[in-house]
């Protein structure tokens, strides 16, 4: 088990065979790195590939050597922090004291926490791992980045995964210098302001879907009331009425029933904010004053709300296609066998019917084609490999194929929620006479942590 654990994640063979991890300039900025476990090997990885010298300081250099890249030097912790300016702690918040021996060669130089508390420890420490290394070395400045980022995004590179780092510190001197780390690393920073946004930087990687909360209750709320009216529609009347038996409904087709149901006041609840946006600025006369924080909550969880949508009728054409496979369905054709049969009747064929399930199914299918349209373009890798015209007329001919069109210019941005920054201006103008479409896509939120890019275009 201790051998499986030393082993990295990254295969030797493929860090050997790369000659930007094998072979960096002697002029490149040197990084310290104060840890071996495996965050530890990614990082080195990726900064090595980023163009830097890398120093890791291990108590076991001769152990760890051969888990990191060819180009990185491994050493003992006191040769490792003796050069570098910018030194990455990667150990666990308990192991802290153990670098306390360090504390005179680590003075005036820049400490970066890239650890991360779990739940509880989350909940027990009233102050952030940063701010407890802060306190162990007041000599030197700390700054907390990198947490979000996980070891296997750090290897295969920014294009897998959240591109964005949140960076706090006191000295804004620090915090520039790790943020321009971060871009040569192929990352976006985030600058988060002092290191007190430390504990709240830390609760990130902490947090199950927190924009799908809300959405889904709702969706929630929404399937249990049509559920609750179907049932007692087709199941509970003829219950009571006729003493029929067709509890049998429940799983399969109660269901059927309510998932378009929910479906459609969903796909409605994405595009009636942006109605609703663009009435509360032709009545002020101006989009420079804020939304209200209900509004803006809401707009920043159409993408959501439009994906719920999507699902629902995803599951509405599966169920569809699951009728006939139900043993109910069989007996009911052999029922209407029989009656015929007994009728004495060789030919069965309603043309109205016939028309009617064949327009219904065909418009469903175009319904969900669209659905599927627009929740592919709302995607952010999708989003962002479109220019706004491509984009715009994606959305434009899906929502008019849908019957889902409004009026104006362009779409309702939120204005950021944090009160320490100011809001976003440059939300929409509906003073114009071209077709005002809304999408799928999510406004950005106060740290960007889905921002779409296609606002700016």
């Amino acid at each position: 088990m201790p051998e499986e654990m030393d082993k990295p994640l990254i295969s030797l063979h493929l860090v050997d065979s790369d000659s930007s991890l094998a072979k960096v300039p002697d002029e490149a900025p040197k990084v310290g790195i104060l840890g071996s476990g495996d965050f530890a090997r990614s990082l080195a990885t990726r900064l090595v590939g980023s163009g830097f010298k890398v120093v890791v300081g291990s108590r076991n250099p001769k152990r760890t050597a051969g888990l990191f890249p060819s180009a990185a030097q491994v050493t003992f912790q006191e040769e490792a922090v003796s050069s570098p300016e910018v030194i990455f702690v990667a150990v666990f918040r308990e192991h802290y004291s153990s670098l306390c021996s360090l504390s005179d060669q680590l003075a005036g130089k820049i400490l970066v926490d890239v650890s991360n508390p779990t739940e509880q420890e989350h909940l027990q420490h009233r102050e952030s791992n940063a701010e407890y290394l802060a306190s162990l070395f007041p000599t030197c400045t700390v700054v907390k980045a990198f947490n979000v980022i996980s070891a296997w995004t750090l290897q295969a590179g920014p294009r897998d995964g959240n591109r964005q780092v949140p960076i706090c510190g006191d000295q804004p001197e620090a915090r520039r210098a790790v943020s321009e780390m971060a871009l040569a690393m192929g990352f976006m920073p985030v600058d988060m302001g002092s290191l007190a946004s430390a504990r709240e930087v830390e609760a990130m990687p902490l947090r199950l879907l927190p924009a799908w909360k809300v959405p889904t209750l709702l969706a929630l709320g929404l399937f249990v009331c049509f559920y609750a009216y179907n049932f007692v529609r087709d199941v509970l009347q003829p219950y009571v009425q006729e003493s029929q038996n067709k509890f049998f409904k429940l799983p399969v087709s109660v269901v059927n029933t309510t998932l378009p149901c929910v479906a459609y006041v969903l796909l409605s609840l994405v595009y009636l904010p942006g109605v609703l946006a663009a009435a509360l600025q032709l009545r002020r006369g101006t989009k420079y004053q804020r939304f209200p924080d209900w509004l803006d909550h809401w707009l920043q969880h159409r993408k959501q709300i439009g994906l719920l949508s999507f699902f629902c009728a995803a599951l509405h054409a599966l169920y569809s296609f699951c009728l006939p496979l139900r043993r109910a369905h069989r007996y009911d054709l052999v029922n209407l066998a029989v009656k015929q049969v007994l009728a004495n009747k060789s030919h069965l064929w309603v043309e109205e019917e016939v028309w009617r399930m064949e327009i219904y199914l065909s418009l469903g299918v175009l319904a969900l084609g669209t659905l599927s349209l627009l929740a592919v373009t709302s995607l952010p890798s999708i989003a962002n490999s479109l220019n706004w015209r491509e984009f715009s007329f994606v959305q434009c001919v899906a929502t008019s194929s849908a019957g889902n069109t409004g009026s104006g210019t362009r779409r309702p941005e939120s204005q950021s929620q944090d009160p320490h920054l100011p809001a976003l201006h440059h939300q929409t103008s509906f003073l114009g006479s071209r077709s005002f479409c809304c999408s799928l896509v999510p406004v950005s939120t106060p740290y960007g942590h889905q921002e779409d890019l296609s606002w700016t275009r």
